[in-house]
């Protein structure tokens, strides 16, 4: 990638996958970039529990899908699960949140999980952020205490096809952006 809006233009969430591994460096390489993510007051809601065991990881993306909804069966196809836990914000983050009503951890969460995934397509690697999961099993897999909150599911692997960018279909720059008003 020249620049980043190439790089943007490029990433997209992959849903088939050669099923080749992922280098731990690698992965921390995605880690190391979701680690640096702003997040309000520097809170950092983050925890991440890669999941590369063959057989834990299959079990970790059978919970992404049951029989009747099957969109995310591809997630079996990806060597790599990362579960991005939401952990405890800062005091200030939480009266910032009643006083205004805004949900700062989950959008910190976002960031970080678009770092995540802009490094990994820097990398030729793909990935797919998957919000549909069973969490009580995924808790109970991981050993991840009943009071925290799993916030995002990753699907990390080479894709099938690699270099293959799909167009992407978006508004126009004019259906989304005004100045000095909304109009």
């Amino acid at each position: 990638m020249d620049n980043f809006l190439d790089l943007a233009a490029h990433r997209s969430s992959i849903r088939r996958y050669s099923g080749t591994g992922i280098p731990r460096k690698d992965l921390d390489r995605c880690i190391e970039a979701a680690r640096l993510a702003p997040s309000a007051s520097n809170s950092q809601p983050w925890k991440f529990i890669v999941v590369d065991d063959p057989g834990l990881k299959d079990k970790v993306a059978a919970n992404t899908w049951d029989p009747v909804i099957r969109f995310n069966n591809f997630t079996m196809e990806a060597p790599v699960m990362v579960v991005i836990m939401l952990e405890g914000p800062k005091l200030i983050t939480k009266v910032g949140k009643a006083v205004k009503n805004k949900e700062w951890p989950h959008m910190d969460i976002g960031i970080a999980a678009e770092h995540f995934c802009l490094q990994a397509a820097e990398m030729g690697i793909g990935t797919c952020m998957i919000g549909w999961f069973s969490e009580k099993p995924l808790k109970e897999l991981l050993h991840i205490p009943k009071n925290k909150e799993v916030a995002l599911l990753i699907s990390v692997g080479y894709p099938k096809t690699p270099g293959q960018i799909k167009e992407k279909k978006r508004k126009s720059l004019a259906q989304i952006r005004t100045f000095n008003a909304y109009r």
